[in-house]
């Protein structure tokens, strides 16, 4: 969710973005990952945006991820292969914090081949740098202060006096970043739900959010129905089962429980049942 929120929060303020990340106000496009590759890597995840003269890939990571390095010097090599000419800024930018080593690591390295990019640590950047744009506001509460709270109400403040058609969607983004950091209690108190309401990112978050409720719901409706069926065939054939093996029957998965209930054909005696639970 995080990073999705990122990758909309940049391609609405991509001047922003590129003041920050570029240190001049370019006028960036988006570039889609499918014209790189055919198979692009997390394409759900990558920002690609283009002008003339160069591509800025970024990534927005809430968690260290080992193979970043290698996504990193992979994406280069695909955008110089097609667009030789363009210099391509490659920027990291991971939004919790950590003691993590892998959040400090610029490079790649594979015998000869050894590629650089660059990596921003929120929490490291001064609150008072991202208080200074617009686009950059949601992310103001995870920057380095020492107060946290008093710096959502400036960006609570700071919003409310931009055209209404913005404060929707920045509401919408703040409260999902500052989640990282704060209480749902504090967020709630400070941020205008009423307004955030109103924004498509909010709106998306609430889909996305009820079409994983009823996969889980389905997904829950199944292991159940499943798990009452194999209870009966255990009962009926080994009476009440002994409490540890009831335990691990519990904790057992939809696809170890049907297939608790295709073996179970074969079973003769409950240690076969001890047996299977060996095994798994």
């Amino acid at each position: 969710m995080f990073d999705s929120v990122s990758k909309f929060q940049i391609e609405q303020y991509p001047v922003d973005f590129a003041t920050w990340l570029l240190g001049e106000p370019i006028a960036l496009t988006r570039l889609e990952p499918t014209e790189l590759s055919v198979e692009p890597i997390r394409a759900d995840s990558i920002i690609l945006l283009q002008s003339p003269e160069l591509i800025l890939h970024c990534e927005f990571q809430t968690d260290p991820d080992p193979k970043m390095p290698f996504r990193m010097a992979d994406y280069r090599l695909r955008g110089y292969r097609k667009f030789p000419h363009k210099r391509m800024v490659q920027v990291v930018i991971y939004l919790r914090e950590t003691s993590s080593e892998l959040v400090d690591q610029t490079t790649f390295q594979a015998g000869e081949l050894n590629h650089r990019f660059q990596v921003i640590r929120i929490w490291e950047v001064p609150a008072s740098i991202l208080l200074g744009s617009t686009g950059l506001l949601p992310y103001a509460v995870l920057g380095q202060t020492e107060d946290r709270i008093s710096v959502l109400q400036q960006v609570s403040t700071l919003i409310e006096e931009l055209p209404r058609t913005e404060q929707s969607n920045l509401f919408a983004v703040t409260s999902v970043l500052a989640g990282l950091k704060l209480d749902r209690a504090v967020i709630q108190r400070l941020m205008r739900s009423e307004v955030m309401k109103e924004s498509v990112i909010y709106q998306d978050i609430l889909a996305e959010g009820e079409q994983k409720g009823r996969v889980e719901g389905r997904v829950e409706g199944r292991t159940e129905e499943a798990r009452s069926m194999v209870t009966r065939q255990l009962t009926k054939r080994f009476g009440s089962l002994p409490v540890k093996l009831q335990a691990q029957f519990n904790a057992l998965s939809i696809d170890q429980i049907e297939s608790l209930g295709e073996d179970l054909l074969d079973f003769t005696t409950i240690n076969d049942l001890l047996v299977w639970f060996d095994a798994i």
